[in-house]
């Protein structure tokens, strides 16, 4: 007897498909395979510091060393405010969400380019790569969260002026935020670059120079008025991590509206990102 495809597909456990528009994103498959994405986030947390002398320290040594450059240079040489905060916890504040947005920003940039190889193997959803760097570096950033509440206890202790707001609990949020908006930055540019390799240099040194136009080594309450202030609220991690400094340390501009902005900012890039991933999924191999 002859049987129709739809009789056969139900004898299986998982059909395969082939993506057929734009919008035929499957993102059911990634739930499906969340084990996988746990094996990727382990493996890339693992494989990160391996055979290395110091291992998962370097995530200490990094921001701490950076925070020491940023106030010997940014706080006695040049001298920049720090609204009344100790200029160590006024810079490590700001390592601490720039350095896990621009780590999980460069690392999905480079997922087709360096998975090529897998992904020409076997089937499973391409997006769960990305998904595990970001969730990967998210180890980087609590180690990182630690060392700040650890040097902020310590100044409070001493009378530093620095006092936790309830904007705390939204620390959540602005983690999600900064997942959402890398993760959809980073697979942009990873997209693109599987027909223009040169994106691949020019992420890292644009990453860089984003940074100064985000209040990572100043206060948004040192700009003034004008087409330039607009400018740095236009990046949508500059109230990010403004609301992070006013909920940890008390200082810093916080404006829910602001926080809107870089919400619906985050959702659509990341919508444009997931579309135009899968889109260029299915022919990537031939331009690789």
């Amino acid at each position: 007897m002859n049987k129709s495809p739809a009789s056969d597909s139900k004898e299986w456990d998982l059909v395969i498909r082939p993506k057929i528009g734009w919008l035929d994103l499957h993102l059911a498959d990634l739930w499906r395979y969340r084990d996988l994405t746990a094996m990727f986030v382990w493996r890339d947390f693992v494989a990160q510091y391996k055979q290395t002398i110091l291992g998962p320290l370097w995530h200490i040594l990094q921001p701490l060393l950076t925070t020491l450059i940023f106030t010997v240079v940014f706080g006695k040489m040049a001298k920049l405010p720090t609204d009344d905060v100790p200029p160590l916890l006024f810079y490590l504040a700001g390592v601490t969400c720039w350095s896990y947005f621009a780590d999980s920003i460069i690392r999905t940039s480079a997922t087709f380019i360096g998975n090529a190889a897998l992904f020409g193997k076997v089937y499973f959803p391409r997006l769960s790569v990305p998904l595990s760097h970001v969730i990967s570096s998210m180890i980087k950033f609590a180690i990182q969260l630690a060392l700040f509440l650890a040097f902020l206890i310590f100044y409070w202790m001493q009378g530093a002026p620095v006092q936790p707001t309830a904007a705390i609990v939204l620390t959540p949020l602005l983690l999600v935020l900064m997942a959402g908006l890398s993760l959809g930055a980073g697979i942009v540019v990873s997209a693109l670059t599987t027909r223009y390799r040169d994106l691949q240099q020019v992420v890292a040194f644009g990453v860089q120079l984003m940074m100064y136009a985000t209040p990572v080594v100043y206060p948004l309450s040192m700009i003034g008025g004008g087409s330039f202030r607009w400018l740095i609220l236009a990046n949508p991690m500059t109230p990010i991590i403004e609301t992070f400094r006013y909920a940890f340390l008390g200082s810093g501009t916080f404006d829910g509206m602001y926080l809107c902005y870089s919400a619906g900012f985050t959702l659509a890039v990341l919508f444009i990102g997931v579309v135009l991933f899968n889109h260029v999924e299915r022919t990537f191999m031939d331009t690789v």
